[in-house]
């Protein structure tokens, strides 16, 4: 029998299935794979006893998809795919996407725009009142009013614009399984008001009574220092712990929002990842050339969820949580075994991580008690006093997996934070990374050198990263290694005006990095950089932050950090004129830029003691070999998402 969920009718009757229990609806071609939200979600369903189909990408212009596999006993349960479909679709200049890592092919347009919003009518249509559950990443980050770059408004609760019944956030699957029991036992899904990590509309007569009550949805639409404040109460209550049910009022409606779920124990996140996943795609789209987003992740772990990190721009915090989930090192040997004996292992593990890989405890004890503190970051702007560090644990599951039959290297892809290892007493973690999990560049993020930028990110100032650099070429040249590291940079982030810019530039110079691509900041929905974005202001001190908006200053920003393109020649002069910079431009050692040619030909002559006739004095050309990090140095294409630490 076909180990995949029923997709098709006749993979139903194989199975001796007249009518599934629940189908689950996705704006991303079907994998099985524990990487991909729909793979977890419906083999937690099956193993809850229930039948559960599957309908991919289906086209939503007709009927027929949505009809293939009937009417579901219990609930249509609705999701975009792996990330917003509005990041798949369009880049941060918004620009349409010629491709999809999430299609077979890799096609792009086999998903609408807004896919939650535009399923869940087509199932209207076609059913009526049947209950509609919607979740993944693009109803989770869009359940309040939120700020759209896209059409650049603020709008409703994707629960409303959808018309769907109940809306599961975060890492689903304990609210899953409470929804589709529940509903199996007869409830009305009207009724499933209890369930924590979901969302409800409601009369305002029937609000629960003690919640944080966010400004209203026409009221966040139009004054945005209230958008500040309801931003603010939304990220203050994400916490297991102390997370309080929060209410936005929609018009005639009102939103609530029950405190967050807690995270998997251990033992239960062992089970959901010892499911019987079939580990690639569905066998209908190898005529198409499979599907692209499962390479990076095929033969990777997680073995860890959330992120105590908590930067601005990401948003993990708001959807997985901060609290650190771990499986046990007996999980993770486990699966490293499966991957061996897949047909076309290599002897390759590409990752052993997670939302950030060097995350396996809490920050600090006290949380397991009292939850993450409020307003705080564990690592930023320095990190908390009582931060806990150890890789103890890590390093010896690593260790262990390393010394597996048919392995050859272990490799470590997903973040890893620096300033977090560079509290650790202990070494060895940071000798055996180099040693043993780098393949040839290590990717880290410090996004920025302005301490005023990085404050606005989150993100610890620019020294630690200078320390870690140093620390990392030490130990690979003690090894007789050649690696590099390759560091995130974004340009644009709100608070980063051109002057921070040109001073990225000028740091980028002295470290010899020349990035091959770099990331303009992309406004998605759910985090605190985007309220930044939108309304000028930081929501935690209501103090101005500046915004880079106009696409001509966006474009300096970006060109300033590849200065070094003839193509972003002229743009580096403007900026730098723009910022007061003008002594950059030149032929001197500490210059970023010639003059524009037209400029130079015009250039008074030098006297004998190389001092121009206008005053100014001669340098040398700057010109050499970079350093070889600097041609290796670069960024995979960003998708605006949460980066897999992903």
């Amino acid at each position: 029998m076909n180990g995949f969920l029923p997709t098709t009718r006749e993979e139903m009757n194989a199975r001796g299935i007249s009518q599934l229990d629940y189908i689950i609806i996705t704006g991303d071609a079907y994998v099985d794979h524990p990487s991909f939200g729909t793979a977890i979600i419906s083999r937690v369903i099956e193993a809850e006893g229930y039948t559960i189909g599957v309908i991919s990408q289906p086209d939503w212009r007709t009927n027929r998809d949505f009809e293939k596999l009937g009417r579901p006993k219990y609930a249509f349960l609705v999701n975009s795919g792996n990330i917003d479909s509005m990041v798949a679709h369009y880049t941060v200049a918004l620009k349409k996407r010629s491709d999809d890592a999430y299609t077979p092919g890799g096609k792009a347009g086999k998903r609408p725009d807004r896919a939650v919003e535009v399923y869940c009518r087509k199932l209207r249509e076609i059913y009526g009142e049947i209950p509609i559950v919607i979740g993944g990443l693009e109803a989770s980050l869009r359940r309040f009013a939120h700020y759209d770059y896209w059409e650049d408004r603020v709008r409703p609760s994707i629960l409303l614009s959808s018309g769907a019944d109940l809306l599961t956030y975060g890492m689903g699957e304990l609210q899953t399984m409470a929804i589709v029991n529940r509903l199996a036992a007869g409830e009305d899904i009207h009724s499933l008001r209890d369930i924590r990590g979901t969302c409800y509309l409601c009369d305002p007569a029937e609000t629960p009574f003690g919640g944080a009550q966010c400004p209203d949805f026409e009221v966040v639409s139009r004054d945005k220092k209230n958008y500040c404040k309801a931003t603010k109460i939304q990220m203050d209550n994400q916490d297991e712990v102390y997370g309080k049910t929060i209410l936005q009022r929609h018009g005639d409606k009102m939103l609530v929002q029950n405190p967050p779920m807690r995270v998997l124990t251990t033992e239960e996140l062992d089970r959901v990842y010892a499911l019987p996943y079939m580990r690639r795609w569905h066998p209908s789209y190898d005529e198409l050339g499979g599907v692209p987003g499962i390479e990076e992740v095929e033969f990777s772990i997680a073995h860890n969820r959330g992120c105590f990190g908590n930067c601005n721009f990401c948003s993990i915090a708001f959807h997985q949580g901060r609290k650190i989930a771990v499986r046990s090192e007996e999980s993770v040997l486990q699966e490293a075994k499966l991957l061996t004996q897949l047909p076309n292992f290599k002897g390759y593990i590409h990752d052993v991580g997670g939302p950030t890989a060097n995350f396996r405890q809490p920050s600090c004890t006290k949380q397991l008690e009292y939850g993450l503190c409020k307003g705080k970051k564990c690592l930023a702007p320095t990190p908390c006093k009582a931060l806990e560090v150890d890789h103890r644990g890590y390093l010896a599951m690593l260790r262990k997996i390393r010394a597996l039959p048919g392995v050859k290297r272990v490799f470590i892809r997903s973040g890893i934070r620096y300033d977090y290892m560079m509290q650790d007493p202990d070494d060895t973690f940071f000798k055996e990374l180099v040693e043993y999990h780098v393949s040839g560049q290590l990717k880290v993020a410090p996004e920025h050198c302005s301490g005023d930028v990085l404050d606005a990110m989150g993100k610890p100032h620019i020294d630690v990263y200078k320390d870690f650099s140093k620390k990392f070429y030490e130990i690979t040249k003690a090894l007789g290694k050649k690696q590099y590291l390759v560091p995130y940079l974004m340009s644009s982030h709100p608070g980063s005006t051109l002057k921070d810019a040109v001073e990225l530039a000028l740091f980028l110079k002295e470290m010899g990095i020349r990035p091959e691509q770099v990331q303009d900041f992309y406004p998605t929905p759910g985090t605190v950089s985007t309220c930044m974005f939108y309304t000028g202001l930081n929501p935690y001190t209501m103090e101005p932050v500046s915004v880079p908006r106009t696409p001509e200053e966006k474009a300096m920003q970006r060109a300033l950090l590849q200065y070094f393109l003839p193509q972003n020649h002229r743009l580096v002069v403007k900026a730098l004129r723009q910022a007061g910079r003008s002594d950059l431009i030149g032929t001197g050692k500490n210059c970023l830029v010639p003059p524009l040619q037209q400029e130079n030909t015009r250039r008074p002559a030098a006297h004998a003691d190389g001092r121009h006739s206008d005053g100014r004095r001669s340098g040398s050309s700057g010109k050499g070999r970079p350093p070889r990090q600097e041609k290796r140095s670069g960024r995979p294409g960003a998708s605006g998402q949460p980066r897999k630490k992903k």
